[in-house]
């Protein structure tokens, strides 16, 4: 008899329209769905065909953060984020604590089965056509010109889904969006080379370090089977990306994409660093062959997409599993935190003012280790990866440790801002 582990989870409501996903009949307003999308018009941002070439002359970042503002001031957050209490918790990685008390607030209850990676869209339940079109900032397509531009209403395409990005109602940062490539398809959570190199496209155009994008596979904390990823804008490194590296020696036949893989060191949770490539298509041919990978085989992982989509960090994890089989500590459950790509990257919302209050390296370092898979496996999983990347290992020693760069980015200038970037933090 097949088992079938589930945890009884309350998810995160990600949009206006969640909560009233199970009516029937008629639209009755501007979704996002087959019924209103295809005779609709929405604001268009479209890149140029190689981003890499050049920085876009006005980043993508600064109409984005401009278009979520606007959606905050019509009043259509669940609360406002920007009022959060931020601090970087002193240590040698500096972890991000964030006091979102209002975030767990008016969920729903459901059954989110976690022992299976891929599973098949379900149009009865929420997803993002049933999203109002007043959430969406812009639909996001290949221009395929030298520029960028914007255009403020432009008609949805006759022969392809849109790509459309819209607002996180239930933000966990400033500028939290939601990028849901052709929304029209209704496609499950699962990367394909296609979506990930969207992803990278959009990281690439927003120009900005700290804006960065994230995936969680369905059992490593998304919670809605529609295909997506996240993005905000948060002005201080994560700590994964000063955690120390070593660079893993490939053979030199396979190194013809110019991609390097690094491991990470001295960090709670093992995952594989991406950089390079000689295009940006070649990064997330490499990146996402790895994903098709684990989803195939049933691993859950998270992906940070970082440095303006130059570095992409990989997390094969096993928390939610662990959760299903009684395996994590009550302590741990108790603070409601759901380790996702935010979380194992270093910024760690918290719900509770105490575990705010009280929250230092340690703490962090404790939830963490929790979701990394061991070190066996994960050298089990790394040679799958591997293989199915097209990647071939060296025979030569690994190469010395990189200590990491405790880099210091020039701020994106975006007017107006709430606080002077992002929430308060306090260092």
């Amino acid at each position: 008899m097949e088992m079938k582990l589930t945890i009884r989870r309350v998810p995160t409501v990600v949009s206006n329209y969640q909560e009233d996903s199970a009516a029937t009949g008629g639209c009755g307003r501007n979704c996002l769905g087959d019924c209103c999308l295809p005779v609709s018009k929405l604001p268009l941002y479209a890149f140029k065909a190689n981003p890499q070439k050049d920085a876009p002359a006005k980043p993508l970042v600064n109409l984005l953060l401009t278009e979520w503002e606007n959606r905050m001031a019509r009043g259509l957050f669940r609360y406002d984020v920007t009022a959060c209490e931020t601090k970087v918790i002193p240590g040698n990685l500096g972890f991000v604590a964030q006091l979102n008390e209002g975030r767990h607030l008016k969920k729903r209850p459901t059954e989110f089965r976690v022992d299976r990676v891929l599973q098949p869209f379900d149009p009865a339940k929420f997803n993002f056509t049933k999203v109002g079109q007043e959430e969406v900032l812009f639909q996001f397509e290949n221009g395929g010109s030298g520029d960028s531009y914007f255009v403020e209403s432009a008609l949805i395409p006759e022969d392809r889904a849109p790509n459309v990005v819209a607002i996180n109602v239930s933000p966990i940062e400033y500028g939290h969006v939601l990028l849901i490539p052709r929304v029209l398809d209704q496609l499950p959570q699962r990367i394909d080379q296609e979506s990930f190199l969207l992803a990278l496209q959009m990281a690439a155009e927003a120009a900005s370090p700290y804006f960065r994008l994230g995936y969680n596979s369905l059992g490593a904390f998304a919670t809605i089977n529609h295909l997506h990823f996240q993005a905000y804008y948060l002005s201080v490194p994560f700590p994964v990306e000063k955690a120390a590296t070593q660079k893993i020696p490939l053979a030199e036949d396979t190194m013809k994409s110019g991609v390097n893989v690094s491991k990470l060191i001295n960090y709670p949770v093992r995952g594989l660093v991406f950089e390079g490539g000689n295009t940006l298509n070649d990064l997330a041919n490499v990146v996402s062959n790895a994903c098709i990978w684990l989803q195939d085989n049933n691993v859950p992982y998270n992906v940070l997409i970082s440095d303006c989509g130059k570095r992409i960090f990989l997390f094969p994890q096993c928390y939610a599993e662990k959760q299903a089989l009684g395996e994590v500590s009550q302590e741990l459950l108790d603070t409601q935190v759901n380790p996702a790509v935010w979380e194992i990257s270093g910024h760690i919302v918290l719900k509770r003012r105490n575990d705010y209050e009280e929250a230092s390296e340690t703490s962090a370092w404790k939830l963490l280790a929790e979701v990394s898979l061991s070190e066996e496996r994960f050298e089990e999983v790394k040679a799958y990866i591997f293989s199915a990347a097209g990647l071939v290992q060296s025979d030569e020693a690994e190469e010395e440790v990189s200590e990491g760069e405790d880099t210091t980015y020039p701020p994106v200038p975006v007017r107006p801002l709430p606080v002077t970037e992002g929430c308060l933090v306090l260092q």
